[in-house]
C-alpha cells in the first residue's frame, strides 16, 4: 500500500483523533492556566497556611508522574465516588501537572517585575489586587510568555497519554491502525508530523504573536 493510499483510507481516523487532541489540548491549557495563576499567587501569599496549600500542590504534581496523575484521577478517584469521563479524566490530569509547573513561572514572573514598580503602584494608593491586576501582572506576563510557550509545547505532547485510558485521541487511533495494518512507519510517522505541524505552526507562532503584543502594549517593542 502506497502513503498515499494509506491516507487515503485512514486519514478520516486521524483527522478524528486530531480534533479530540486539540480539545484534550485547549481545554487542559486552559485549566493549566488558571491553575498556575492561582498557586503562583498563593505561594507569594504571606498567609503561611495559603503558601503551604500552594507548595504541596506543587510539588505534589511536579515530583510524581503524570502517568500516575492520570491513572488515580481515571482508576481510583472512583472509588472515593468521584467518577469523572475518560475525556474530562484526561485534561484534568494534564493540566493540573502542567499547572504546577506554571505556577512557578509565575511566582518567578511577578517577582521579576522592578521593585520600583511596586513602588509606583504603592504611591498610587492602589489596593493590593488592584495593583497586581492592573501595574504588577501585565509586567510580569510579558516575562512568562516565552517560558509558557515551551510548557504549552510539552502539554501538547503529554496529551498523548490521554490514549492510555481509551481517549480517542490522535495516539489512540494511531495505535488502533497500526494494530490493524503493522505500517508502523506510514502511521505514526504521520502522527509524528501532525503534531510537528501543531505545535510548529499554532502553537509557537499564536505565543510569538501574543508576546509582540503584550511588548508593544507596555511600549517593549
Amino acid at each position: 500500500m502506497s502513503y498515499i493510499e494509506f491516507l487515503k483510507e485512514y486519514g478520516p481516523r486521524f483527522w478524528d483523533g486530531t480534533l479530540v487532541t486539540a480539545g484534550q489540548f485547549f481545554l487542559a491549557s486552559a485549566l493549566a492556566i488558571a491553575i498556575a495563576l492561582v498557586a503562583g499567587l498563593m505561594k507569594l501569599s504571606r498567609n503561611g497556611l495559603i503558601r503551604g496549600i500552594a507548595v504541596v500542590y506543587i510539588e505534589i504534581f511536579r515530583g510524581t508522574s503524570l502517568l500516575v496523575q492520570l491513572y488515580w484521577i481515571f482508576f481510583v478517584l472512583p472509588l472515593f465516588g468521584l467518577t469523572l469521563p475518560k475525556f474530562t479524566a484526561g485534561f484534568v490530569a494534564v493540566g493540573m501537572n502542567l499547572g504546577a509547573y506554571g505556577a512557578e513561572l509565575v511566582r518567578g514572573g511577578i517577582q521579576s517585575v522592578p521593585k520600583g514598580q511596586w513602588e509606583a503602584a504603592y504611591a498610587l494608593s492602589m489596593s493590593p489586587m488592584r495593583r497586581m491586576w492592573r501595574i504588577i501582572l501585565p509586567q510580569a506576563f510579558v516575562n512568562m510568555l516565552p517560558p509558557w510557550g515551551n510548557l504549552l509545547i510539552e502539554l501538547l505532547k503529554n496529551t498523548a497519554l490521554v490514549a492510555l485510558i481509551s481517549v480517542s485521541d490522535l495516539m489512540f487511533e494511531a495505535k488502533q491502525i497500526n494494530g490493524s495494518t503493522f505500517l508502523s512507519a506510514q502511521t505514526f510517522g504521520t502522527a509524528l508530523i501532525i503534531y510537528y505541524v501543531f505545535a510548529r505552526f499554532i502553537v509557537t507562532p499564536f505565543m510569538r504573536w501574543l508576546e509582540l503584543v503584550m511588548r508593544r502594549k507596555l511600549g517593549r517593542a
